[in-house]
């Protein structure tokens, strides 16, 4: 039964780690009170499915941007700093929802510019954030390090929808906001306590040709494509959050709404509390396509089933699946990606599973308001599992991959290893 527990070793091993623990579950937690919060809103001022969708266009483009640049900031400048900075910026974003939510009749486009603004800094921060898990957790804990930090993830995204159901309902969106706008004040002070986080002396300033540099390492590597692809693929076909208010309407369960929004956390996080045997792992290409086909089908079945408490389960499950995607491909990105070139990696992660999620709401949006909000739910799963079965043969690299014999994972390794003996004090000489 032990084997089965979370590996805690870089919980162990690394202060930063603890640090960016406790920052990304108070950041994670507040901010599921936003984002469950402003879409609510908008369906509460328009009522309308396409207008609730329209959020992942109004997100996309400055994500795709910002994304990207972020990626070549974060191999360029201190990453500490931009993480800092970008959740202040998020407090200042959460600060002008609360302010909208008091007005006596609250706008609707500020909630859009909020949005946007919301993309473009998570863009600027994720590549940061990602590119420090390389740095601060030794190479062969990168599988445990993923578990702990979507574990993390997934307790702020079951206690944070289900919370934010109930503050909504019975305190209304002031009192949301206000929650959020508190979690990124205690979020900076935390950052404040990590250790800096600078580039290397040869490192270049931001430039298109060193995104692009980038972009051609990603494409020479299949199994890395095939990471990216898969994830864009199963966010694009099968991201259906924007209309879980619909679906509990037809339901005749709008009670469960809150509980829809993070029955995939709950499954995620069974995975995670029994993640212990993921650390011994070395395949973890099939991580990622089984996952990702088991979100794919369990989405289909949330529009076939009419009884709440099946559709939940269907939920949990696929919140299951995507987590093992998960871990999959933030282990392959940790082990194969050189340190010169992981900011502007984590930048095309950054697109890879966070374009897939804003152009899945636009799609079930559109769906939903076309053909009805089931209907949203099982093609997009459908062609999911389509289109996971279709890059498995496409890039067979991806499944074949292994950790103890992939030529990349090695040559980082080896690296780190090196890196690590060459700060090491001398030892104490003896008289």
């Amino acid at each position: 039964m032990s084997s089965l527990l979370p590996d805690l070793s870089p919980w162990r091993s690394s202060r930063d780690f603890r640090l960016l623990f406790f920052q990304g579950a108070v950041t994670f937690f507040t901010s599921f009170m936003a984002m469950i919060a402003l879409p609510l809103q908008i369906k509460h001022l328009t009522d309308s499915p396409l207008a609730v969708g329209a959020m992942g266009a109004v997100e996309l483009v400055p994500l795709v941007v910002f994304g990207l640049y972020g990626g070549a900031l974060a191999d360029a400048i201190d990453r500490r700093r931009m993480i800092m900075l970008s959740e202040a910026g998020l407090g200042v974003l959460a600060l002008i929802l609360l302010v909208n939510s008091l007005l006596p009749n609250p706008l609707l486009w500020p909630l859009y510019v909020v949005a946007a603004g919301v993309s473009a800094l998570a863009g600027l921060q994720r590549p940061a954030l990602d590119s420090m898990m390389a740095r601060i957790v030794p190479h062969e804990q990168m599988t445990a390090a993923a578990a702990l930090n979507a574990l993390r993830y997934q307790i702020g995204a079951i206690a944070g929808p289900a919370l934010a159901g109930l503050v909504v309902a019975y305190a209304g969106y002031p009192a949301a906001y206000g929650i959020t706008l508190a979690g990124f004040v205690l979020s900076v002070i935390l950052c404040t306590r990590l250790a800096p986080a600078p580039p290397s002396s040869d490192a270049e300033r931001p430039s298109l040709r060193g995104i692009a540099e980038g972009a051609r390492y990603a494409w020479s590597r299949p199994v890395l494509l095939g990471t990216y692809a898969v994830d864009l693929a199963a966010m694009f076909f099968a991201f259906p959050n924007t209309i879980f208010p619909f679906l509990a309407d037809e339901l005749d369960a709008v009670w469960a709404l809150g509980l829809m929004y993070s029955a995939g956390a709950v499954g995620s996080l069974v995975l995670g509390m029994t993640s212990g045997w993921t650390s011994r792992v070395r395949r973890h290409g099939l991580f990622v396509v089984c996952g990702a086909a088991v979100w794919g089908a369990a989405i289909a079945a949330t529009g076939w089933f009419t009884d709440i408490r099946v559709v939940l389960v269907c939920l949990a499950v696929a919140g299951a699946g995507d987590m093992l995607s998960g871990l999959g491909r933030a282990t392959i990105w940790n082990q194969t990606i050189p340190e010169e070139l992981r900011g502007r990696l984590a930048g095309i992660e950054v697109l890879s599973y966070s374009v897939g999620p804003q152009l899945g709401q636009v799609r079930a949006g559109t769906v939903a308001g076309w053909t009805g909000t089931r209907s949203a739910f099982w093609s997009g799963g459908l062609m999911c599992v389509a289109a996971v079965a279709a890059l498995t043969v496409a890039l067979p690299r991806l499944v074949t991959y292994d950790a103890d014999t992939d030529e990349d994972a090695l040559r980082r390794r080896a690296e780190k290893d090196q890196a690590a003996k060459e700060t090491e004090p001398l030892p104490t000489p003896t008289s």
